[in-house]
């Protein structure tokens, strides 16, 4: 506190500077339900899942053949076209993340790295390259911590990633992590976590996904598991359990009813939730 008092203007500036970047993340309104978005304009919407596995609504601004799956699971609705008010709010918010102001800088390119960041907005002016790189985003014990990457801020530049893992330690989570893009972004056997928000098209080809995918282009997916904010095993919503009967369709098993053998749970099987002993369930 008197440390405080004899530097009050650099405490007063720091703390406005941090109540400005709480304030930071814009909002992404109807888009933010999105795991996976293709907003091309004109209804040029394409989104291409090979082999992959999507929780998570996937939405196109085109067509509803513009939406190809081969081998690929998604699990939520598949909207395509997605509404003008989807499209309008991805565009306002990646607009509103263009303009918001710098705190940290990174580097064109990281090679064989570990690099720890606590939360900030860092940039560069043109492309960024991660290869066999760790991120490690440091909540710091708060689970509101954001970070904003702005990659391409000059007016061109593309995030790239090569065996690329973002790992989120003290209380950070995915999904208060953005990642603004002006051109396109490409991840390679990564292990990814964050919203991007891109300029052009996203690729993702193997690893892990836990984030969201926007782009003004098209989304192509392959070989990848990508989870969307709030679904899967990545950010999961609360959800009430049948205490002591098994995990059922809600997927929680609070009592670990099937002690890890997913042959010994009722419900799960195909029984009736409530009736112990696997009643009516597949034998």
């Amino acid at each position: 506190m008197n440390s405080c008092l004899k530097y009050f203007s650099a405490c007063l500036l720091a703390l406005l500077s941090q109540a400005a970047f709480a304030q930071s993340a814009p909002t992404l309104g109807a888009a933010s339900s999105f795991a996976v978005l293709s907003a091309a304009p004109g209804g040029g919407g394409a989104v291409t899942c090979t082999n992959s596995t999507i929780t998570g609504d996937v939405g196109s601004s085109g067509l509803p053949a513009s939406v190809v799956q081969t081998g690929c699971t998604i699990t939520g609705a598949i909207i395509a076209p997605v509404s003008a008010e989807v499209l309008t709010d991805f565009n306002s918010a990646y607009d509103q993340y263009a303009a918001i102001s710098c705190t940290g800088s990174l580097a064109t390119a990281y090679t064989g790295a570990t690099l720890t960041l606590t939360p900030g907005v860092y940039c560069n002016a043109a492309g960024v390259t991660f290869t066999d790189t760790t991120l490690i985003l440091d909540g710091q014990g708060d689970a509101n911590a954001a970070w904003i990457f702005k990659i391409g801020t000059g007016g061109t530049g593309a995030l790239t990633g090569t065996n690329f893992s973002v790992v989120m330690a003290n209380g950070a989570l995915a999904c208060n992590v953005y990642w603004w893009v002006a051109e396109a972004a490409t991840m390679t056997t990564s292990e990814f976590k964050g919203t991007i928000l891109a300029g052009a098209a996203i690729t993702a080809t193997g690893g892990t996904f836990a984030g969201r995918a926007l782009a003004k282009a098209a989304v192509t997916l392959t070989g990848v598991a990508a989870t969307g904010c709030g679904g899967g095993t990545f950010n999961p919503p609360q959800q009430r359990c049948n205490q002591g009967v098994g995990n059922g369709p809600e997927g929680c098993d609070p009592g670990n009813s099937n002690q890890g053998n997913p042959f010994r749970s009722n419900d799960e099987l195909g029984g009736t939730p409530g009736n112990p002993g696997r009643k009516g369930g597949n034998k």
